[in-house]
């Protein structure tokens, strides 16, 4: 079985619900403190990529760090990744990743398509 890596944010409570229903199916996954640790524009890249999403899909719009990157609807995707990067609190959470598979935890449920 491939490792799973869930990008938290201790302080949301989906992030939370996500790796509480992670353990209860005993798994313990590798934890990323994301605003401590935040992924480079490379590694966003690479995340989106598994989720099959385009960044607009990830991208917190109701941050103030999103006004002030001057993000709008019609912003490239190489923008937004690259706001997602300057600014971690962009990123919607909690992403888990199992191999080259990745879900959004929104809700916690998503998470069980991982787990086959």
């Amino acid at each position: 079985m491939a490792p799973y890596t869930i990008y938290h944010n201790p302080r949301c409570s989906k992030s939370r619900a996500t790796l509480a229903l992670l353990e209860q199916r005993g798994i313990e996954p590798e934890i990323v403190l994301y605003l401590e640790n935040p992924p480079d524009a490379k590694q966003l890249a690479a995340l989106l990529a598994k989720l099959e999403m385009p960044a607009a899909a990830l991208v917190r719009e109701g941050e103030a760090e999103y006004r002030a990157s001057g993000l709008d609807a019609q912003s490239s995707e190489q923008a937004i990744i690259a706001a997602m990067a300057r600014y971690p609190k962009l990123i919607e959470r909690p992403v888990v990743v199992r191999g080259n598979r990745a879900v959004l935890g929104r809700p916690p449920e998503n998470v069980l398509q991982l787990l086959d």
